[in-house]
């Protein structure tokens, strides 16, 4: 079964300090399933990774092994999310239009979600969304 998987969650991949248990369960999930992601993942996971470089967490030959590690995943892109739903979803929960596009993505594919991002998670749960590593609401 495919699910959504937010950077946060992939980005906490990178870091051996950053164990959390949902990015642990999404890892797990994705040697099984495939997961997919907006187009914006792919420019905020390098985000992540280029600020971390800058900050001494990571040296440039890491970014460069985490990367193909990723490309190695079963991870789909989606193109085309439905704009009218994520500018809804935004303004019902309050969210960014970027956060919004994952809780778009679940909904639209209504597959579960991975994300660390406390605010997201509360609207996928308002919108019925199941939570990858957490337990049922």
């Amino acid at each position: 079964m495919r699910f959504v998987l937010d950077a946060s969650v992939a980005a906490a991949w990178v870091f051996a300090d950053e164990d959390h248990p949902v990015a642990a369960a999404a890892l797990t999930l994705i040697r099984n399933d495939e997961g997919c992601v907006p187009s914006l993942w792919w420019f905020e996971i390098r985000n992540v990774l280029i600020v971390n470089e800058r900050r001494g967490r990571l040296r440039e030959a890491d970014t460069a092994l985490f990367l193909r590690t990723l490309a190695r995943l079963p991870i789909v892109v989606d193109r085309a999310p439905e704009e009218m739903a994520v500018l809804t979803l935004a303004r019902r929960h309050g969210l960014t239009v970027y956060d919004a596009s994952y809780l778009e993505l679940a909904e639209r594919h209504a597959a579960p979600l991975a994300t660390l991002d406390v605010t997201l998670a509360q609207a996928a749960r308002r919108e019925n969304i199941s939570l990858v590593g957490h337990e049922p609401a």
